[in-house]
């Protein structure tokens, strides 16, 4: 097949990888901390790879209180410029969705004095 001689493919395991990092990546961003810092699980992500182009489904732990739709949109944006980046795919659909609010560091947390 002369037309594919040359061509990278790229697995959906390691895009999935790469999807991963990049909502670790976008939490820190969001938070200003390490999400283990917060609580926060390790993303979860699911690729679909086809003829230069992918879909992705990624999961995510957010810091409770937060504005749900703000965070998921910018984590959304930076998962799919790193990706496409790191991997030159063109990125059709992307959906980042929340697996569980965790109540973050408040000052009416601490034990009563």
């Amino acid at each position: 097949m002369p037309a594919r001689r040359g061509a990278t493919l790229i697995p959906e395991t390691v895009v999935a990888r790469i999807a991963v990092r990049a909502a670790r990546e976008a939490l820190i961003r969001h938070t200003g901390r390490p999400p283990a810092r917060l609580g926060l699980g390790p993303a979860h992500s699911t690729a679909t790879v086809y003829e230069g182009s992918a879909r992705l489904k990624v999961s995510v732990d957010l810091p409770y209180p937060v504005g749900i739709a703000h965070a998921c949109g910018e984590i959304r944006r930076y998962i799919a410029h790193r990706v496409s980046d790191l991997t030159s795919l063109r990125i059709d659909g992307l959906t980042v969705s929340v697996q569980r609010l965790v109540l973050g560091e408040s000052p009416r947390r601490g034990r009563a004095a």
